[in-house]
């Protein structure tokens, strides 16, 4: 036992001699580093930002107009229903050893960065399971949930006959098949829940094997197969939003972005008509990505800060935002899709998306492409925005080149 004692205590010092070591960067300000400082080849360096920089998006930077030239704006009910706005050009961040040593375009800028939202999402959720909100992932989630009571003003105005026969709230998870959802599906969009929200059918979104076929079929059993779907998501938002019942905004700022010395310009919206009534009060579910608009806007630093998060296992300057086994649980594959973890975490095992890269390397990855890419084994952040989806893998590979042999 004594022994046992001296071994950890020995443990608390190397621990905090490594926490003391590793910088983290204080509120609007981030410490640069040359590459030469920390041993890295400058002219390989400069060569994957020079190919960044010429390997910008074709997609029109007027993102309403790229919506409409994309499939999602052929989609059944495709059209926008949150905010949107005009992006920039090609930007990033390159961060090494903690330190910035490279970057390009307007890394301030605050844009849209699609799905990556859904990593600021299921972070909500890890955080709901650590506060005792939920109780375990793999909890069903129609026993935690209430009736949704939507705020529709122009339904208020209407002669009540009108409506007498209508329901003034809805359920979530009220159909035989929705009753088998456990949050743990919807963290690894398995669940196929069906049904409507805030005018999506689930059936309308990426519809890949066409709408009559998609409508027709029945609803594959939770877990099971694997579905990228931004109306099931938003499910997750807005159970989530009863379960902590405020706004997972604020719940982000106080419980990650403040901590994290995030800037204050970040904003993460919902749709138009996306608000309920909760304790008396409008609130907003927000949108856990930009299909339909909506969603995170922030820069690229701020990108930076959670993903340097999520490289750091969670730990911020010592303490401890995010469950170190939350992270763990968002890296494990999903048996359904083994390239996916908890949204949206997609990982490398089978060196897929970045082949150069090691098997233990994640990326938070959203459409533009918006790409945090988070690398341990080489203390690695990069944050690339409005790159094509094709070269993103390039762009990794060409900065490890620039490090240390």
């Amino acid at each position: 036992m004594k022994n046992f004692n001296l071994l950890w205590i020995f443990t608390l010092l190397i621990s905090s001699t490594v926490s003391a070591q590793t910088y983290f960067p204080a509120k609007n300000s981030w410490e640069q580093k040359t590459p030469e400082e920390l041993g890295m080849d400058a002219s390989k360096l400069q060569q994957a930002i020079d190919f960044a920089k010429t390997h910008e998006s074709d997609q029109n930077p007027n993102l309403k107009i790229a919506h409409y030239e994309s499939a999602f704006g052929r989609e059944p009910f495709g059209y926008p229903v949150g905010p949107m706005k005009r992006r920039g050009p090609a930007t990033g961040l390159i961060i090494y050893k903690g330190y910035v040593v490279g970057q390009w375009g307007e890394p301030e800028r605050v844009d849209l960065t699609f799905s990556v939202a859904k990593s600021f999402l299921s972070t909500t959720a890890g955080l709901a399971v650590e506060e005792g909100l939920i109780k375990d992932e793999m909890d069903l989630v129609y026993p935690y949930m209430a009736p949704i009571y939507p705020y529709d003003p122009i339904k208020a105005m209407m002669n009540k006959a009108d409506h007498l026969d209508q329901e003034d709230v809805f359920e979530l998870f009220d159909t035989e098949h929705n009753r088998k959802i456990r949050w743990y599906d919807l963290l690894r969009q398995t669940s196929d829940w069906e049904g409507t929200l805030w005018g999506k059918p689930d059936w309308a979104d990426r519809p890949a094997e066409g709408v009559a076929q998609k409508r027709a079929r029945a609803q594959n059993e939770p877990g099971s197969v694997y579905e990228y779907n931004d109306t099931r998501v938003n499910v997750l938002a807005l159970a989530l939003l009863n379960v902590w019942r405020k706004p997972l905004p604020i719940v982000l700022k106080e419980k990650i972005m403040d901590p994290i010395g995030a800037s204050d310009t970040w904003r993460w919206t919902g749709y138009e008509n996306s608000f309920v009534i909760l304790d008396g009060q409008i609130v907003q579910s927000v949108s856990g990505g930009s299909h339909w608009g909506g969603g995170m806007m922030l820069s690229a630093w701020d990108q930076a800060r959670f993903g340097y998060l999520t490289l750091r296992n969670g730990k911020w300057n010592g303490k401890q935002l995010i469950p170190e086994s939350w992270i763990a649980k968002s890296r494990t594959p999903t048996p359904a899709n083994p390239g996916y973890g908890f949204m949206n975490y997609f990982l490398n095992e089978d060196l897929k998306q970045v082949p150069a890269a090691p098997k233990t390397a994640f990326l938070h990855i959203g459409a533009g492409t918006n790409m945090i890419y988070v690398d341990q084994e080489n203390d690695l952040v990069i944050v690339a925005r409005w790159i094509p989806n094709g070269d993103k893998a390039e762009l990794v590979k060409l900065i490890l080149e620039s490090l240390p042999k």
